[in-house]
């Protein structure tokens, strides 16, 4: 059942709360011990309101022809915004979304629709060991946007796993990843660099703000096997007037130097995302 009133629960990575958003009558903002999770749009899944969201969808948007279907998987649920996305765009994509936290599943089917999603399978259980199991050259696009609470999980952006993603995708495939930055932006750069060290090509969406190291945030990273639609999504992020900006790794090292790639012998500490609600 929909609910335009705030719930809390205590779901396995602490509070989640679901409440309306103050500036869209069916949008609702799904925060985790303050955190902000996902913004979900009952009535219009195409509109994704939060940035990186945005990022992300318009990457898909430009990498495959419009409303093709594509078969996705998706680490990290959340409110499930990309995969409503998908299948509001790309119907008859297949989609199966791995969510370690069950309560958090539960309050999302209970309050936002989850079963009315065409074409999604859930399952409740550890995305990297599910894509460890899923066959060679089978998706089209892998999703990972994983925080466990507020904290960035860093182990799924190195190296190691990545081939793993690599081997899962089809010729052609797409990887897209979402984290958060301090302004050093240290674990966005590593993880560019373990991105390019088993993907030909690569791109890092992000705010100029952060790109200049004055503030925090979110940064998308793209990456395939093919050429990705770099000169089509910088050209989209200027019409934007340049709130976000599309670097390729030759680009962001000019910018924001070089560093070594995420390891499991050499990983990076997790940053943690600010309470949302302070």
């Amino acid at each position: 059942m929909e609910s335009a009133e705030a719930v809390e629960r205590q779901v396995r990575f602490g509070v989640a709360r679901l409440a309306p958003a103050p500036y869209h009558r069916s949008g609702r903002l799904l925060t985790v011990d303050g955190a902000l999770q996902s913004y979900v749009d009952l009535a219009d899944p195409t509109y994704l309101h939060l940035p990186y969201a945005t990022w992300a969808a318009r990457v898909l948007d430009l990498h495959w022809p419009a409303g093709q279907p594509v078969s996705a998987i998706q680490v990290g649920g959340g409110g499930f915004t990309i995969a409503r996305y998908l299948a509001a765009t790309r119907p008859g994509s297949p989609q199966v979304v791995y969510e370690l936290d069950g309560p958090l599943v539960d309050l999302v089917r209970s309050h936002l629709a989850l079963d009315a999603i065409a074409d999604l399978h859930v399952r409740v259980e550890d995305g990297g060991a599910g894509v460890e199991r899923t066959p060679d050259a089978t998706a089209d696009v892998v999703v990972m946007d994983v925080f466990q609470g507020g904290t960035v999980t860093v182990h799924l952006a190195a190296v190691e796993f990545l081939r793993e993603i690599a081997r899962v995708l089809r010729p052609g495939g797409l990887y897209l990843g979402n984290m958060w930055s301090t302004p050093d932006m240290t674990l966005p750069l590593r993880a560019a660099a373990s991105l390019t060290a088993v993907f030909p090509h690569v791109v890092l969406l992000a705010q100029p703000g952060l790109l200049l190291g004055r503030q925090a945030g979110n940064v998308v990273l793209a990456a395939s096997g093919r050429e990705l639609p770099h000169r089509a999504l910088t050209t989209w992020a200027r019409s934007a007037g340049n709130r976000v900006f599309c670097l390729s790794g030759a680009q962001l090292t000019a910018v924001r130097g070089s560093a070594p790639p995420l390891t499991a012998a050499h990983p990076a500490a997790a940053p943690t995302v600010p309470d949302w609600t302070r």
